[in-house]
């Protein structure tokens, strides 16, 4: 190793800022052409080193009438630091949430959740050690599917009882609604009356 030194310092590159480049384009502006002889796109670029018969060079030489446009090399340019202002920001929702009414009906469960009420309190007598949600919901889920109809069908009837009475509900709580609406119209149209 006669000549090498042990530590060899990385030599410093200049950089070169270029300021125009051109780009060779096909005449339709692609940067592929395509070779009639085998029949593959082959870069503008490349064309010269295509590794295609002579004629079918030229052909694609004459064919792709190489233009060579001249484009601007953008420089970076420093970010712009956007101002700071001294007002808090607020964040713009896309879209605002309805105001739950704490009035209106709850929904009545389904069978299979009127059935899990029961299934829950069997299932915790029987394993009082058992703490875990999930063996409990999959254990219920499974006993579910395995019922028959005739099994199903006194959870069934006790879901159309609290259908019924849900629907009553609701029809209860629409015209308290319409009432309070319609008795606000009156209350304005009266203040209207007395101007």
């Amino acid at each position: 190793m006669a000549g090498a030194s042990s530590k060899s310092t990385p030599r410093a590159r200049k950089r070169v800022e270029v300021e125009k480049s051109t780009l060779k384009r096909a005449k339709d502006g692609s940067a592929f052409t395509r070779c009639e002889e085998c029949n593959k796109d082959v870069p503008v670029v490349l064309i010269d080193m295509h590794s295609c018969s002579l004629d079918s060079k030229i052909k694609m030489n004459l064919d792709a009438q190489v233009v060579e446009r001249v484009t601007e090399v953008n420089k970076p340019t420093e970010k712009k630091r956007k101002a700071v202002s001294s007002e808090p920001k607020t964040k713009k929702s896309k879209k605002e949430k309805k105001v739950k009414d704490p009035n209106i009906p709850k929904r009545p469960p389904t069978a299979f959740f009127v059935f899990m009420e029961e299934f829950r309190k069997v299932y915790k007598e029987e394993h009082p050690d058992n703490k875990n949600v999930s063996v409990v919901s999959k254990e219920a889920g499974e006993k579910w599917k395995s019922m028959s109809d005739e099994e199903k069908k006194p959870y069934l009837d006790r879901v159309a009882g609290l259908k019924a009475e849900y629907e009553k509900a609701m029809e209860a709580y629409n015209a308290g609604k319409e009432e309070e609406q319609g008795g606000s119209e009156r209350e304005e149209e009266e203040a209207e009356a007395e101007q």
